[in-house]
């Protein structure tokens, strides 16, 4: 059964050149096209908010999984991810990278853990079919079955 947890209001005006706010205003940020793509510096663009957002939710995800083996993560366990940016004939899109160092956990254990993130992280459920998405554990790629993990990339 769905019960809601939290909701979270926040409002954009002029588009990628523009400001975000969110009604708690926290988030009170000038917007821009990426600079590498013309855009102006020091302000920030939505696949920076993304890949932010996805990265923090995959921790949490990492530290549920975690908690429910009776493990704890070591304080400076990572998730770094990377969000692209593409087009694809008249359309545009998003993949990204999800880069885990669990630090003292073995391989073996951080890809279990891993993959066990990647089905509970609210991020990974909302784009799974529609984002390409990889999981490397330091910096190699996560081997994955399709129907394991819809939506995440091939090893390239």
């Amino acid at each position: 059964m769905k019960k809601n947890l939290y909701t979270a209001d926040a409002s954009a005006v002029g588009g990628r050149s523009g400001h975000v706010r969110s009604a708690s205003g926290t988030i009170d940020l000038d917007m821009s096209v990426p600079e590498g793509l013309g855009g102006k510096k020091g302000a920030t663009n939505p696949e920076e908010l993304f890949a932010a957002g996805y990265a923090s939710c995959f921790q949490q995800a990492l530290l549920v999984i975690a908690q429910k083996a009776g493990d704890q993560l070591d304080n400076d366990t990572s998730v770094k991810c990377s969000v692209t940016l593409f087009q694809e004939g008249e359309a545009y899109g998003l993949s990204a990278i999800l880069d885990v160092d669990l630090k003292k956990f073995d391989e073996a254990k951080t890809i279990d853990m891993v993959r066990q993130a990647h089905k509970i992280c609210p991020y990974s459920v909302g784009t799974s079919g529609n984002i390409e998405v990889e999981l490397r554990v330091q910096g190699k790629a996560v081997p994955v079955e399709a129907e394991e993990n819809i939506g995440v990339a091939e090893e390239k």
